[in-house]
């Protein structure tokens, strides 16, 4: 078996039902904002030689990130990094919600659902959406690309 590349506790230890559990205890978006940055800084750096043009998204307020390897399974692991932290932790939001999915199941849901659980998106400027977007484009495109 493949070693995967940059592993990190999204989708795994940090669940999607654990982010809403933590952020529920939150009614103001500061405190939202601040639970979302502390999220991020649990993502671990990604390695120099990972931070490849082919992974690099445009289209985002900072540089961003996210590449993806299929496993054994069929299934998809995700891996990124940001230079914000907000990008960081919108990004680990992002790896909880689609770490470990099938390629079909990842084309029939909205990668970004669990954004709007917690109480994110609708706060985010645009800057931050488009970038949103853009991440949620590009775990579509992976699992297109798994399919084929």
């Amino acid at each position: 078996m493949t070693s995967l590349y940059a592993p990190h506790p999204f989708g795994d230890l940090i669940t999607a039902d654990g982010l809403k559990q933590k952020f529920s205890a939150f009614t103001q978006w500061e405190d939202r904002y601040r639970q979302l940055i502390l999220t991020g800084k649990q993502l671990p750096p990604l390695a120099p030689e990972l931070k490849t043009a082919e992974i690099e998204l445009s289209g985002c307020e900072n540089r961003v990130w996210l590449g993806h390897q299929k496993k054994a399974d069929g299934s998809l692991h995700f891996y990124g990094d940001s230079e914000g932290r907000i990008v960081r932790g919108l990004l680990a939001v992002l790896l909880t919600a689609v770490e470990g999915q099938q390629p079909d199941a990842l084309l029939h849901q909205d990668p970004l659902t669990l954004f709007d659980e917690l109480g994110l998106r609708n706060q985010l400027s645009a800057s931050r959406s488009a970038g949103l977007h853009a991440l949620a484009e590009a775990v579509i495109n992976a699992a297109r690309q798994a399919q084929d």
